[in-house]
């Protein structure tokens, strides 16, 4: 009898995750289904719950002042009933009084036209571009002529003409009524939902708890909490500044002269919620409007002007500093989600396509199995600064990780900061991936040639923040940046003067020394640089001069400290202690530090309870090592002082 075969387990995974991957497709596939066809349904929907986020904050307010749960809730919906009808008659008065004022325009665009076509003819260039298409037009019509000409003895059809009879009075009824309904419906159905979600807000919300889970509350009130929070944020800000747009327009319009100025700002108002376009759309009418009313040019060049410089003020200027990226989303995500629901809903859809990508980003923010929508669409960045310098170098694109650098270096406090959190974070997942074999020779070449040139061009930019004044410098020191603990944010780099620097620092006192590790070299580099931003000098030497062999070729006059860099060190500290035992040997008195870079363990690793096997200090990180290097190097007297106000900032 012949055994059953055994299936391998990676199989049935692989075979298991294909089987979601499609199911995954077909439920998404079927959801936007589901919206297409169901937009009378989904579309009151979205538009009432979005309507609620704005109108709960007054509702709550009036029940705070004792009034019931169905008064405030009518009384609001209401206020903004009789808000949208006013606008809606102001909009229509304006545009009746437009159209009235159109027929005296009338002479003014004549005459421009006119002029146009006298310039066109004075210009040579012009007039013969006319005349050649006046030529291709001529031909064919000639073409056309005589390809449905019919034979002369063949008889021509009999004209006939349909009279349909007068419409009845329910007919003309029904061609006036039946364009309003489907508006007139939605409506309806959008103020009933908002009416019911105001009323049944605490119902609603309770069940969508229960629904996503009730044994996670604490995770599903954040989420909501957040949306609500994000979205009520997100419209009280974009209804100020386009209300703000609305008034500069309206005010700016009045002053330039054209007619009804009042239309073109609240228009201006209104369009401004459409993402991207809305500006200039609202912008073409007044334009356009200016060309027939003005018969020079002036009025046309002052309004665009005005809708030039507002637009980039409130949209690049004002936005920003009033609630930055207050949605969450990423821009290109917003341009996404706009063509998207404009695709499903029509115009409806681009009006709530920027909620909708909120309430989706919150979601994937929140639910674990949603995770990937926040890394698709939401505004943080998907790798870290130590990811993304990584990848650069792999890529062996020195400029792109040169400009990574320059853009971490604006939001770190100093250049050690930046080297710690960006270059050598990314040497340390170089190391970690080439232990693991997953780096050939060439690309752990690529990534330390990319590392040595971004920092020979990140020290050709001259000073940095590091080498301000004294006073600046303490300055800085007690302003806190967003992510630290308690606002405790990090001193920038200290430099030293000339007059700072004790006199037996003065020649080349610091030696940089790499172990054996494919990075190691890359590494002592970056510390090497910020010795030499310090004011002091510095050098590289081998990983070899500190074997027995080479130790006797290692020069010491002048040396005054050494800095054995290397990645995990803390996990074999056999080559550390025969390394600095060696160097002891060599240079008497001289400051031996290990710079452990990538050590987890974060404290002095195990080692011989002997002085020759211990090294003067044990460092974690450049700032560190940057820090102990100035601190040994500073005259005495300013060493004491610094211990005394250290000693009083721990008190």
């Amino acid at each position: 009898m012949r055994s059953p075969r055994l299936i391998p387990p990676d199989s049935v995974i692989r075979t298991n995750q294909a089987i979601l991957r499609a199911l995954s497709f077909l439920v998404v596939l079927g959801i936007i289904s589901a919206l297409y066809f169901a937009k009378a349904v989904f579309l009151p929907l979205a538009t009432a719950g979005l309507l609620t986020f704005i109108l709960a904050p007054p509702a709550r307010l009036l029940r705070s002042w004792g009034m019931g749960r169905v008064a405030s809730v009518i009384i609001v919906v209401l206020f903004a009933g009789l808000f949208i009808l006013g606008v809606s008659a102001m909009v229509g008065q304006q545009l009746t009084q437009l159209a009235g004022q159109l027929p005296q325009y009338e002479s003014t665009i004549k005459d421009k036209i006119r002029r146009a076509q006298e310039s066109a003819g004075s210009n040579n260039t012009l007039q013969e571009l006319s005349r050649l298409v006046g030529v291709i037009n001529k031909e064919a019509s000639n073409q056309q002529d005589r390809s449905t000409a019919r034979p002369a003895d063949k008889p021509q059809p009999m004209p006939v003409q349909v009279e349909q009879p007068p419409a009845k009075p329910i007919e003309l009824i029904q061609r006036f009524v039946q364009p309003l309904v489907d508006p007139v419906t939605l409506i309806g159905l959008i103020v009933i939902f908002v009416i019911f979600f105001l009323l049944q807000r605490e119902d609603l919300r309770d069940r969508i708890i229960k629904l996503a889970g009730s044994h996670d509350l604490h995770r599903t009130t954040d989420a909501m909490n957040d949306g609500a929070h994000r979205l009520s944020r997100y419209f009280f800000a974009q209804t100020a500044l386009n209300a703000l747009f609305g008034i500069v327009v309206g005010l700016g319009l009045a002053v330039i002269g054209l007619p009804n100025p009042a239309l073109w700002g609240i228009m201006g108002m209104l369009l401004r919620f459409v993402p991207y376009i809305g500006a200039l759309i609202a912008a073409s009418f007044p334009v356009v409007l200016s060309v027939a009313v003005d018969p020079g040019w002036a009025m046309t060049a002052w309004t665009v002007a005005l809708f030039v410089v507002v637009e980039p003020l409130i949209g690049q200027v004002l936005e920003p500093l009033i609630y930055g990226q207050s949605t969450g989303i990423s821009p290109v995500a917003i341009i996404v989600s706009a063509t998207f629901w404009t695709w499903l809903w029509g115009p409806a859809g681009l009006l709530l396509s920027t909620p909708l990508a909120v309430c989706i980003g919150v979601l994937g923010r929140h639910i674990e199995s949603l995770r990937f929508i926040d890394i698709m669409i939401g505004e943080k960045s998907a790798l870290t600064p130590a990811q993304s310098f990584y990848q650069r170098a792999l890529a062996d694109d020195a400029d792109e990780a040169l400009d990574q650098m320059e853009q971490n270096l604006k939001e770190c406090n100093s250049r050690a900061q930046c080297y710690d959190e960006v270059a050598l974070g990314g040497l340390h997942l170089a190391r970690v991936d080439a232990e693991r074999g997953l780096l050939s020779d060439v690309e752990i070449r690529r990534v330390n040639r990319v590392v040595e040139a971004v920092i020979a061009d990140f020290s050709d930019q001259g000073p940095t923040p590091d080498s301000s004044a004294p006073e600046a410098r303490e300055e800085k020191s007690t302003e806190a940046r967003p992510g630290d603990k308690a606002g405790n944010r990090a001193p920038p780099l200290d430099t030293l003067g000339a007059t700072e620097i004790r006199p037996d620092w003065n020649e080349e006192p610091v030696v940089c020394i790499p172990g054996r590790g494919a990075f190691d070299e890359a590494s002592a580099r970056l510390l090497t640089d910020l010795v030499t931003k310090s004011g002091l000098s510095a050098r590289i030497e081998p990983a070899r001069m500190t074997s027995s062999l080479h130790i006797d070729q290692l020069v010491s006059q002048g040396v005054r400290a050494v800095y054995l860099c290397s990645f995990g060190l803390g996990h074999s500290t056999a080559r550390l202690r025969h390394s600095i035992r060696r160097l002891r040997n060599r240079m008497p008195g001289v400051r031996i530090v290990a710079c452990l870079w990538g050590y987890e363990g974060g404290e002095r690793p195990p080692h011989e309870d002997t002085d020759a096997a211990a090294a003067d200090a044990y460092v974690f990180s450049l700032r560190e090592a940057i820090d102990d290097c100035v601190r040994a190097a500073r005259i005495e007297a300013d060493n004491e002082e610094t211990k005394s106000i250290e000693g009083d900032r721990a008190a």
